[in-house]
């Protein structure tokens, strides 16, 4: 992931420590409450057990985050679910429904479109009553993540008796209307605690499949608790964790190691800077700038500060134009459409359709053109006019003049934009690339003697929009997956994805090399000269790239472009078994090996909805160091806060709050062991301890793919347990 720490605010971020990595979240309320209306037409009789009412639980979401919404499947993220555990007198209708602004977005690790809500959520379930009187007990179960890191899947529970309350004809509509009983509306403040979802360990522990298993099950059936058996490793450690995370670790904990995410807006800025350069070295730009600064230099001869004044105020009516272009997109679509877009098939046709004949205009196979008129017409009224009219309108007449050799750029700058999901990406992106566009003009204005020290305009730029070509049909090619992958298709599968790159980047080698040629090569009828030097290295490095990404249709990794090509599940033909897997999945077991071993154990608090936890594995655990570590040195505990296996019989516990909760899966119980011994509830989560203690031998780590940190993560642990 790249760092662009370049602000005062970004580098506290990075360097204040962490209070303790082991911190407890709360970015989700729930409210559950019943509501029950009369279900009798009018102009009958009132009849109490032909009522109907709804099971409405209402989420306030904190900024950032994420709920999971309903019918994501088993592949997925955790979907919500209603679960009733005590139904007396009513019976439930149909599906659980949801009600809010859904969101939907094609997710690669997944391989699968999900569907979440932010800011606000309703799940509704609805009910019949059956006889007068009622008895429900019953759950919502939900997910919730954020960019960096998902709570275990938790519960909101709702118990409730009491009578069906008469409600005449004319109010027979009125869906909202409350029961007569003592608790008509019961209000759940669900944090996301883990202690509030998971399970206590006060019970008899589920069976194992092997004999090791069942036999610690049949120990601690003698016992009123297995915390009672080893109480040492159950035992809370919180703050001995954070005595580690506070004091020579900064960097561990939730500060991740890391800036900003990929699609940050820093990144979008930065990305339409680098497009603004590369603009401003397009044919149809590059010559006119020193044409344009000698037009300002020589309007105001006896005043050099008013011409470069006019430079600047032109270079800001450049930012101004391209700026207003991207703030328009924000305004036609809106946020909402723009995440819609990012997942949708067609959209996304249309893009890759959109990129491709940008990329063949670079070619040279055809031009971009604007009408002439219309440039003819805004020049006309520049020099028609006085002021700052007249320089905002030569500004207007330059983006109309340069169309040809910016419109592929700006499509594909805003492309990358609209679908990040961001609604300030194509305002920001804009305003970067106007700034490098304008640049120069203001910069030659300013220092004129640099004009005699620039490139002249040659063969050099032609290079370069074919470069930009072959780079617009790679990214083209990204958009055409998704399609494919919303829809199931299986024409652009993994292998087939990565072939079409090695084609496209090896004949790009091949073009910069000078052993491929275009008719835009072709100038004055004589054959381009042999490319510089800085062509043919770039020319090699783009053939390296492209045997780089030759393994991977064996099942090579390939992490340089995993952000671009498919998941790996999509590929038909794997040879890569080289993968980290731990042998154990229950903690005492666990424990008991490591200790018969003689190893510390790193636990890893994970879950299969977890989208960053199999980021780490990809990313962090094949590194052939980690890997040789987590496999000789560790042995390596893998919990599963989502494991929806059930526990014996259903355990009810009374959380730190006074509050009762239901515990009934194994998934549970390792979130008990999380929020209650390490004060955390956010996966991924690792932590080194010593199996004979329970205690933490160093600090902790959350989700972070700086491979170097994770090495000096497990040589500490490793490095204390010897001590």
């Amino acid at each position: 992931m790249n760092h662009y720490v370049k602000t005062a605010a970004l580098l506290l971020l990075m360097f204040v420590p962490a209070i303790a990595n082991a911190q407890m979240l709360d970015p989700i309320r729930f409210k559950a409450e019943l509501r029950i209306a009369d279900a009798t037409a009018k102009g009958e009789a009132p009849r109490p057990t032909a009522a109907k009412g709804e099971i409405v639980f209402t989420a306030t979401i904190d900024p950032g985050w994420h709920v999971s919404a309903t019918d994501l499947g088993h592949d997925g993220p955790t979907e919500a679910t209603f679960h009733a555990t005590r139904m007396e007198g009513v019976e439930t209708v149909g599906k659980l429904t949801t009600k809010g602004n859904v969101i939907k977005k094609y997710d690669e690790m997944f391989g699968m479109e999900v569907k979440y809500f932010e800011g606000t959520a309703a799940f509704v379930q609805e009910v019949r009553f059956t006889k007068p009187e009622y008895a429900i007990e019953c759950y919502l179960e939900y997910g919730a993540c954020n960019d960096e890191s998902c709570l275990p899947p938790t519960q909101v529970e709702l118990k409730q008796k009491g009578k069906v309350p008469n409600i005449s004809p004319d109010k027979a509509s009125d869906a909202t209307t409350a029961t007569n009983n003592e608790a008509a509306t019961t209000e759940t403040a669900t944090n996301v605690d883990a202690t509030t979802e998971t399970a206590n360990v006060d019970a008899t522990m589920e069976t194992a499949n092997d004999d090791a298993a069942t036999t610690a099950n049949d120990d601690a059936a003698t016992e009123a608790s297995p915390l009672t058996a080893n109480s040492d490793l159950w035992a809370p450690v919180v703050s001995e964790l954070r005595s580690f995370e506070s004091s020579d670790n900064p960097t561990y904990g939730n500060l991740q190691g890391k800036s900003l995410a990929d699609n940050s807006l820093l990144y979008i800025l930065l990305m339409g800077f680098v497009g603004g350069l590369l603009a401003v070295c397009m044919p149809c730009i590059w010559p006119i700038i020193p044409m344009t600064v000698s037009f300002f230099l020589k309007r105001s001869k006896t005043d050099k500060r008013k011409g470069v004044s006019d430079a600047v105020a032109y270079g800001v009516s450049i930012i101004v134009i391209y700026l207003g272009l991207g703030l328009l997109v924000t305004a036609i679509f809106g946020s909402d459409t723009l995440n819609a877009m990012s997942t949708n098939a067609v959209f996304n046709i249309f893009l890759f359709l959109l990129l491709v004949v940008f990329a063949l205009s670079f070619f040279g196979w055809f031009e971009l053109k604007l009408p002439d008129s219309w440039a003819n017409s805004v020049d006309t009224k520049a020099a028609a006019t006085t002021g700052m009219l007249s320089i905002f309108l030569m500004a207007f007449t330059l983006v109309l003049v340069s169309f040809s050799c910016t419109a592929p750029i700006i499509g594909l700058l805003l492309v990358e934009t609209t679908t990040s999901g961001n609604w300030l990406a194509p305002a920001i992106g804009m305003f970067g690339f106007a700034t490098a566009l304008a640049l120069p003009f203001t910069l030659f204005a300013m220092f004129p003697a640099w004009l005699k020290q620039a490139p002249k305009s040659g063969s050099w730029m032609t290079t370069i929009k074919v470069v930009l070509g072959f780079i617009e049909l790679a990214f083209a090619l990204k958009f055409l997956s998704v399609a494919d992958l919303t829809h199931g298709w299986h024409l652009l599968d993994r292998e087939v994805f990565l072939s079409l790159w090695i084609v496209i980047f090896a004949m790009l080698g091949a073009y910069l090399c000078g052993w491929l040629k275009f008719q835009a090569d072709e100038i004055g009828g004589e054959a381009r000269k042999p490319m510089p030097v800085i062509c043919i290295m770039g020319g090699l490095l783009s053939l390296a790239f492209a045997i780089y990404m030759v393994p991977g249709l064996w099942g090579a990794p390939c992490k340089a472009v995993s952000a671009f090509a498919p998941p790996m599940n999509t590929q038909d033909f794997n040879l890569n078994t080289k993968t980290v897997e731990a042998k154990y999945t229950d903690y005492d077991l666990g424990m008991a090996a490591a200790r018969a071993e003689g190893k510390p154990v790193l636990l890893d608090f994970t879950g299969y909805g977890c989208v960053n936890c199999r980021k780490m594995e990809a990313a962090v655990w094949t590194d052939a160091g980690v890997a040789e570590k987590l496999t000789r040195d560790y042995v390596l505990v893998s919990l599963y806060v989502d494991d929806k296996t059930p526990l014996a019989q259903p355990l009810t516990i009374t959380d730190e709050q006074g509050r009762e909760k239901t515990l009934r899966t194994v998934g549970a119980k390792w979130s008990y062991l999380q929020s209650t011994k390490f004060g955390a509830n956010a996966q991924p989560f690792y932590v080194i301890i010593d199996p004979t203690t329970g205690r933490p031998l160093s600090g902790s780590r959350a989700y972070d793919e700086d491979i170097a940190m994770y090495l000096d993560f497990l040589n500490k642990g490793l490095n204390a347990y010897r001590k």
